[in-house]
């Protein structure tokens, strides 16, 4: 087999597990391991994937990648909309109370969805939220009373950020927060590529009774550079698949309660 036909089954391998290893890769082809780490040599300068340790994972896996609202609003949708019709159910019927949301095409999908379900359960909420980006989508809710915390907006996540932020949230105390994060594993928590988004949600985290953390099965078993809280701080995932064993058992020790959609 050639080099170039080798390096296409490695970008459908990678494509269909989200992690190739040097060892798996040399027994497959039959081929040397020097090969194989030539053949990710070539496909990393190329831009088909980032080299890790061991092996190789998608560009979308790096820590520092971090895709715009535009960019991530299409992606698992159908996954996002089951997440939040799920995740809704921790508001019961008739809710009286305060809900945080945090950033995010997830948690946004649980905004979208909420003015449904208080009419549905009669319920009323005091929003609070620091995402230009979900404040449009619940403006105009009748049941919701919405207050925009303020500071530096991130273009990529349309999203204030910054001490002014942090200040303001950690002189709340929502009943709820509905939080995203960009990945989830047994070892570092949850975590998002950015140093001031992290400082927000943990801020987010630190603040509100009870912690949904909503994440659909493409954030498993991944990292980013900045870990936001561990797995011990969540109250709840909703996701749309089991967990992998490893993170299960680590949810499952933290004491967070897995709701699959």
């Amino acid at each position: 087999m050639y080099a170039t036909e080798r390096q296409e089954v490695i970008e459908r391998m990678l494509l269909q597990s989200g992690r190739v290893g040097v060892l798996e890769l040399a027994t497959h082809f039959d081929v040397t391991t020097e090969t194989v780490r030539r053949d990710l040599d070539a496909l990393e300068r190329s831009g088909a994937l980032r080299r890790v340790h061991g092996g190789a994972v998608p560009l979308d896996r790096a820590s520092l990648v971090e895709p715009s609202v535009a960019d991530r609003v299409a992606r698992h949708s159908d996954s996002k909309r089951s997440i939040a019709h799920r995740a809704l159910d921790v508001l019961g019927e008739d809710f009286r109370g305060s809900i945080f949301f945090d950033a995010g095409t997830t948690t946004n999908a649980v905004a979208d969805q909420l003015a449904a379900r208080l009419l549905a359960t009669r319920g009323t909420a005091e929003v609070v939220t620091h995402s230009l980006y979900l404040a449009h989508t619940l403006a105009s809710v009748e049941t919701v009373s919405l207050s925009l915390i303020g500071g530096r907006v991130r273009g990529v996540t349309a999203a204030a950020v910054g001490a002014e932020t942090v200040r303001a949230i950690s002189g709340l105390r929502p009943d709820i927060a509905f939080v995203a994060t960009n990945a989830l594993s047994a070892g570092f928590g949850a975590s998002t590529p950015d140093p001031e988004e992290a400082a927000v949600k943990a801020a987010i985290v630190r603040s509100a009774r009870r912690i949904v953390l909503v994440a659909d099965q493409s954030k498993f078993e991944t990292e980013r550079l900045v870990s936001f809280a561990a797995l011990s701080d969540l109250d709840i995932l909703v996701t749309d698949a089991e967990p992998p064993a490893v993170l299960r058992t680590a949810l499952d020790e933290a004491d967070v309660e897995v709701w699959t959609a």
